[in-house]
């Protein structure tokens, strides 16, 4: 039996817990439980609870941490992931398509290599037989010589995206008889071609994998620079597409030629052999590079094809090179002469 000490004890005690717990009581009310149930987060509505019952909670983790046992995630705000450009795209990097490139690149453009050694299996002699006879030596060119290329583009103009740009261009081929000490050693063909033109990424897929991420459209002159009969010279509208999957990608060029005088015209044949358009597939394989590029005239049969392999860099930025032709047109000087040629040396860049 409790006496009535132990009775008074007791009801202090609940008194004293009634007093300490009024004002969670007060909180905990219909209200208050109402507009916690109105919050549609869940650990918000959790953290409203909380507070209700005067139960602490613990400070939301630092950024990158762990949330503790028991606490709930802290609120991420979403945001739209940015398009990347540049990544993994041959032409993103060869165009400077990502938005963090310089805004006025300087970047090789068509392969830069020098051929120790280009063997052909048909000399043409004949633009140089006037130079010959009137020298009054016989028609002496080596059917091996040296060959190298130097092409560059500079970009003038971009958007801050970079997804538009006004490019410049240079681009020079020679063929050295660098072999042939009969005649000292001259360069047998020399090829220049500025050119300017406004490059564009349209970004489309196209199904299976391939994406459109290059248009180009402008103006080149290409000559050697020679007069009279050896002269040779062209001027184009061109337009170019670039598609590409990953290690693969494709370059279709289509070209108008810009009409002259007849009198001023050193090659009015000249799209019979080079006809309209050309087509370009790279393809890039564990450091190697390979390229295969065709041109021609369906309407006269005459065109040419090319066919290159670069291997991994082997000494800085070289890389071995190796290049084969068949067809005409190697050269201007030879646009209307059917060869075919091999030659072996280093190379700088590919296309792309």
């Amino acid at each position: 039996m409790i006496n009535l000490s132990h009775r008074l004890g007791f009801a202090l005690l609940v008194a004293a817990l009634l007093g300490a717990a009024g004002p969670a009581l007060a909180q905990t009310g219909p209200a208050a439980l109402a507009e916690c149930a109105a919050i549609a987060v869940d650990h918000e509505r959790l953290a409203c609870y909380d507070r209700a019952s005067g139960r602490a909670t613990a400070a939301p983790p630092a950024p990158g941490q762990p949330p503790a046992p028991g606490q709930p995630p802290a609120a991420v705000a979403e945001k739209p992931a940015p398009v990347a450009r540049g990544t993994g795209s041959l032409i993103d990097t060869a165009w400077g398509f990502d938005p963090g490139s310089d805004r006025y690149a300087l970047n090789p453009y068509h392969q830069n290599y020098l051929l120790f050694a280009r063997y052909t299996d048909n000399v043409n002699t004949a633009p140089y037989a006037p130079a010959f006879q009137a020298a009054g030596q016989p028609e002496t060119i080596d059917d091996t010589e040296a060959k190298f290329q130097l092409s560059f583009k500079l970009r003038l103009w971009t958007t801050d995206d970079r997804r538009w740009g006004v490019w410049a261009a240079y681009t020079q081929q020679n063929q050295w008889q660098v072999y042939n000490d009969n005649i000292s050693r001259p360069f047998r063909e020399t090829n220049y071609m500025p050119e300017v033109f406004v490059s564009y990424r349209p970004g489309l897929a196209l199904g299976g994998g391939f994406h459109w991420n290059l248009l180009n459209a402008g103006f080149n002159h290409q000559s050697n620079g020679r007069t009279d009969t050896i002269s040779r010279s062209w001027n184009r509208l061109f337009a170019e597409f670039g598609v590409e999957r990953g290690d693969f990608a494709v370059l279709a060029k289509a070209w108008y030629r810009i009409k002259e005088d007849a009198d001023k015209d050193d090659n009015p044949d000249i799209t019979d052999y080079y006809g309209y358009g050309s087509l370009t597939a790279i393809y890039k394989w564990r450091g190697h590079s390979f390229s295969l590029m065709g041109r021609g005239n369906i309407s006269t049969g005459k065109g040419a094809a090319q066919l290159t392999w670069m291997s991994p860099k082997l000494l800085g930025p070289l890389r071995a090179y190796v290049q084969g032709f068949t067809g005409y047109g190697e050269s201007m000087i030879d646009y209307n002469w059917n060869q075919n040629t091999i030659g072996i040396g280093i190379a700088l860049n590919d296309e792309l």
